[in-house]
């Protein structure tokens, strides 16, 4: 099965016993709506005959995504915090997507200096110039820093124009050439919401095939990988599952630790 189909497949599940629950990889499928638009080839089994190393490339969206997970953590326990329950309050839904969406831009284009950026993803900024939108922008440039400060790896502060740049960096128009990253802030805003599950989801495409997936799951549960060979990790909630052409998926901790490659289940 090639690496696409194989993230792709809506048949393909985690066993979480202790949770009685089932994640789906077919989240992804995001990415496959929106690959279709800019030009998309899926890769078939004669194509794979070269695997290109996309080592760095992973390791860049890996951090790119907790990152972002970080920050989603932070205003989803304010939402929970204020008893905010519903859509209705759209802000901190909001600020979560907008900062989301400007620290996976940020990461990238710092990590990858040397090479052409290109990011679709679902915001703008439009809305976020409007003078009624201040206050919100200046939430999101604070809840930015703060995330990139916590980190230290970036002894860097932005301003809110900078924040507002590199948002704008997921408008994009990909195209079936050159490589192009695709994400969507946060996938799940309902759930998100709920204090329930919600993932941060980037992939990246490269010549038009899809070359490597991260999904980054706060609330999901560090649960038995397999029952097949009863591989298990710490019973603490926080994960990041990362995939790249040839080698399979793996699942770690948020904080980076504990990578277990995954065994799925096909029905």
């Amino acid at each position: 099965m090639s690496f696409s189909s194989y993230l792709l497949s809506s048949s393909t599940t985690l066993p979480f016993k202790k949770f009685n629950l089932s994640f789906p990889l077919s989240n992804l499928r995001y990415f496959s709506y929106k690959a279709n638009k800019i030009g998309f080839r899926p890769i078939a089994s004669s194509d794979a005959v070269i695997v290109m190393d996309y080592d760095k490339e992973l390791q860049i969206a890996k951090k790119a995504a907790s990152l972002a997970a970080k920050l989603c953590q932070t205003v989803q326990k304010g939402i929970l915090q204020s008893d905010v329950q519903s859509k209705s309050d759209k802000s901190p839904v909001t600020v979560a997507d907008y900062g989301s969406q400007a620290l996976v831009s940020f990461v990238l284009e710092k990590e990858l200096a040397l090479e052409s950026f290109s990011m679709v993803a679902e915001e703008d900024s439009k809305d976020l110039r409007k003078e009624s939108n201040q206050e919100t922008l200046k939430r999101i440039t604070d809840l930015v820093n703060a995330t990139l400060t916590s980190d230290g790896t970036y002894s860097i502060t932005l301003s809110t124009q900078d924040v507002i740049a590199c948002i704008d960096k997921g408008k994009s128009d990909g195209g079936p050439h050159g490589r192009h990253w695709v994400l969507d802030p946060i996938d799940g805003t309902k759930g998100f919401v709920r204090g329930d599950q919600y993932a941060i989801a980037l992939a990246l495409l490269d010549e038009g095939k899809l070359a490597l997936g991260v999904l980054a799951c706060p609330n999901l549960p560090l649960a038995p990988l397999s029952a097949q060979n009863k591989q298990s990790l710490p019973s603490k909630f926080g994960c990041l599952f990362s995939a790249k052409l040839g080698d399979g998926t793996y699942m770690e901790s948020l904080d980076g630790s504990s990578s277990k490659k995954v065994v799925c289940q096909y029905n």
